[in-house]
């Protein structure tokens, strides 16, 4: 038998499998998106079940196999149960979660994008950041640590916006959810960074969609 192997990182998503077990993609620091099952982990009492859904972060212990992990215990840092119990956070944090796993890749260094959803996920408990200044800055680092992005907004804009652009490019992680924007700065912002995602991102998002809905109050997003 191989021997485990202890990943950090987090659940983006977990679907049943059979009666008893559950199918997780994790992102990892050390190598990046993975999939992982969870043996019996829909038992009632079973050590995996509370590690077996989305949001999760801590410390994983697997057995690699031929095409997937078997999770073997999990050492739990956060479950992010506030995000859960807000119906808005849970909203933006699904999408973030589901953006993960579309930059996410097999076998490469996910520290990064690991860090960043980390961050932007604790920054949704944070009442003094609006939650739709937390996407820009989590979609906008999000495609600059994939390559695809402009060193300077796409369109001419304010000094205070174009500040922010490149704050959020360059600033070291934990720097990230330390300022507010006024509203038509951030209006500003929104519209580059949309921009930017229609040139770079091929696919929509489900959970766009339904947050959108959900916080219909929020215009533009």
């Amino acid at each position: 038998m191989r021997e485990a192997v202890n990943l950090a990182g987090i659940v983006l998503k977990s679907s049943p499998v059979g009666e008893y077990d559950r199918r997780l993609v994790i992102l990892t620091r050390e190598r990046g998106k993975l999939t992982a099952f969870a043996r019996g982990a829909k038992r009632p009492g079973n050590a995996l079940m509370a590690a077996s859904r989305p949001f999760v972060f801590g410390n994983f212990r697997m057995y690699e196999g031929r095409d997937a992990y078997s999770l073997a215990s999990a050492e739990v840092k956060n479950y992010f149960t506030e995000i859960a119990a807000d119906m808005e956070a849970a909203c933006y944090g699904s999408y973030f979660l589901e953006f993960a796993d579309y930059y996410g890749r097999e076998n490469v260094d996910g520290t990064e994008l690991l860090w960043l959803l980390y961050q932007s996920l604790r920054a949704l408990l944070k009442p003094a950041l609006p939650n739709t200044l937390v996407q820009l800055v989590f979609e906008l680092r999000a495609m600059a640590a994939n390559g695809e992005y402009t060193i300077h907004p796409p369109k001419p804009v304010s000094d205070s916006a174009a500040y922010a652009w490149e704050f959020i490019i360059s600033s070291p992680l934990e720097s990230l959810y330390t300022f507010v924007l006024k509203e038509e700065v951030q209006r500003e912002l929104r519209e580059c960074v949309g921009l930017n995602k229609r040139k770079f991102v091929d696919r929509e998002f489900k959970s766009l969609e339904i947050l959108r809905e959900v916080a219909a109050h929020a215009p533009l997003l």
